[in-house]
This record gives C-alpha cells, structure tokens and sequence, in this order.
C-alpha cells in the first residue's frame, strides 16, 4: 500500500468516526500531515489539497454532488502535479471516497506489490507554487489594482484638499489609517474581523477583496497603536505627494504579503495578516541598513529625541517576535522559524535590508 492510500485509509475512519469534526481544512491538513510521520516531501501537496474547498465537499457529500466534486477535484490536480505525486494523491481520494478514480493515460499504474517512491521536494516545490498563484492570483492582482485606484484618488485628494491645508502625505496616511481603527474598536466594530486575511481565505477566490483591505486595519488593538506612533515617526515630515505614499505603502505591504501566505499554506501555519507591519517594517530595516553600509547614524527626530534607526529595528523587532511566535491556533504543529517567516514582519525586514544593499550597490556602481 502507498502512502496515498494508507492516508486515504486512515482518513475514511476518521471520517467513519467523527464526520463533523473534519469540516475544517487547517484541521484536516494538520491530521493527515501528524498521520504522513517522516515523509517530508509529501506535506506541501497534502496541505494543498486540504486547502480545496472541492475536498471537504467530496469527503461530506454523496451521489452526483460528490462525483461531480471529485471530477473537478481531480482535474485541477492533473494540471498542477507530476505524475508521481498525482498518482498518491488520486490513491489518496479513492481510499477515502470509495469512488474510484480514473487515472490520466500519462500516469502508469504502479504494480500492486510496491508503492511509488515519495516525490523530492525539488518535485513538489514548483507545483506547490502554481497551485498557491492559481489560487491567491485574484487577490494579488486585485491588490495591485486597488494600489493603483488608491493612488489616483491620493493625487485627487491632495490636489483638492491637503496641499492648501499643507499636510504632508505621510500625516495624511497615519490619519486615515487612525479613523478607520478607531471606527473599528468602535461603531464599526466587525471590520476587525471581516477586513484580516488569514490563511484559509488566501487562496478563496470569493475572498480576494481581503488581499485590499488587510493592509487598512489592525487586528491586534496594542500593534495598532504602536504602527500608528511609527509611521508618525517616519513618514510625518515625509516631502512625498499623497499619491506617492499610499502607492508605496500599498505595494510594499503587497510584496511583504505574498510569500508569507505562500509559505504559511506550504507549511500549515494558522496565520491572520493584518495592518501596516510590513511596510513599517521595510522602512525601518532599509534605514538601518543604510545607516551601517554608509557606516553613519540615520535618526529619526521625534522632537526633543533623535531616535536612531537600529534603535527602532531593536524595539520594534522585539516587539513583533513577542507577537509572531506563539502559535495562533491550538492545533498548528509549525516551527518558530515557519511562523516567522508567514509574517508581513519578517518579509518587510528581509525587503528593506536587500533594498539598502541595492541602493548601496548602484552607489558604487
């Protein structure tokens, strides 16, 4: 017996066993994953079929709606995995359904006696990627659209309104970040819970509006108010145009956003992104970075105080670690390496200090 049709075994008495308590994918994902032991290689295409909505729908339903189901199912799976890894995760269906599934005339049947050897992860890896695009690619592409929207209406705002009033675009970006959290803690308390993407929405194509709006508001009340006095900190005196600055903070916080849901989802890290930390986090460490390449001290003034940048990437490093390592949900079994890096944290961190080293490159250059 294969790997695919001992997991698919175990999951049909689960499913004998307690149906209702396999209604969750991230629950799913984390059983069958405990249930695969060593077999590393496997994990990334397991936790990408646990994220199918078509997988649960096949597992509760019966008749022409779970037929219909496993056929898109197993469509979908032909046209991301090699014929190795399709081939376990078909015997992996089959086991659990009871339905047998029809094999593509490209995948050979293995003999009965011997399984299939598990992919590497050099077989695994690219797939996992177009799946996790295939799946995320309405969110990004509305994400970077809605940068562009936001930033044709900060051009029409500054022209109608804050250049005469001579605010800055980074004031103007911190007050409105402000007023929607503060209408979130108050009358309009669910967009804390509505505007977060996490984990299982990523990859929802219903979701994709999440991929806009998480960069808008804070799930965590006490990370809001330490963004807030950040951004204050660094873009209050900024000379950039609205325009500029809510472009740039759209995108960044965009290009933070990305591989950390990728890795989350390749790794099963129960994860809610949400707020302004990759950004804030991006503008810190391309500071700091510049500051130790240029070998000299760049402060940000909060009058009387000259903050300097490594000072910032201390405190607030420390600060995000005490938010980003424990576990954010009591079933997740990942490392503290894999739930660093599904923060927007950790990926403005890495973006800013490679900017810096680019920057300083082109200098010498």
């Amino acid at each position: 017996m294969g790997v695919g049709s001992a997991l698919g075994e175990q999951l049909r008495q689960w499913l004998e066993a307690d149906p209702a308590g396999l209604r969750q994918s991230r629950g799913l994902a984390n059983r069958l994953i405990d249930a695969l032991g060593a077999e590393e290689s496997f994990k990334g295409p397991i936790r990408d079929l646990c994220s199918q909505p078509l997988l649960l729908e096949a597992l509760h339903s019966r008749g022409a709606r779970q037929q219909s189901a496993l056929t898109s199912l197993r469509q979908q799976l032909s046209r991301t995995y090699a014929p190795a890894v399709l081939q376990e995760l078909l015997d992996l269906l089959e086991a659990a359904t009871g339905v047998e599934q029809p094999r593509p005339e490209s995948v050979p049947q293995p003999p009965v006696q011997r399984a299939e050897p598990p992919p590497t992860p050099a077989q695994t890896a690219a797939p996992e990627l177009r799946a996790t695009l295939q799946g995320c690619g309405p969110g990004l592409a509305l994400a970077a659209c809605g940068a562009l929207v936001f930033s044709w209406v900060g051009s029409e705002l500054d022209r109608a309104l804050f250049e005469a009033w001579g605010w800055s675009g980074g004031m103007v970006l911190v007050v409105a970040l402000g007023v929607l959290q503060a209408l979130a803690i108050g009358p309009l308390k669910g967009l804390r819970r509505r505007w977060p993407l996490n984990a299982d929405q990523a990859a929802q194509p219903g979701q994709a509006w999440r991929w806009l709006s998480s960069g808008w508001i804070h799930a965590n009340g006490a990370e809001a108010a330490v963004n807030l006095i950040l951004l204050t900190l660094l873009l209050g005196a900024s000379p950039l145009q609205l325009h500029d600055v809510v472009l740039r903070y759209c995108l960044t916080a965009l290009a933070c956003l990305a591989p950390a849901v990728w890795l989350a989802q390749r790794w099963g890290v129960a994860r809610r992104w949400s707020g302004a930390s990759g950004p804030i986090s991006a503008l810190i460490a391309l500071a700091a970075g510049l500051s130790l390449l240029h070998w000299r001290e760049i402060s940000f003034t909060a009058s009387p105080l000259a903050i300097p940048a490594w000072v910032l990437l201390l405190v607030y490093g420390a600060l995000q670690l005490g938010w980003q390592l424990p576990r954010q949900a009591d079933d997740e079994h990942s490392q503290p390496l894999q739930r660093l890096l599904s923060s927007s944290w950790a990926w403005g961190l890495l973006l800013g200090l490679a900017w810096a080293a680019v920057s300083r490159l082109r200098e010498l250059l």
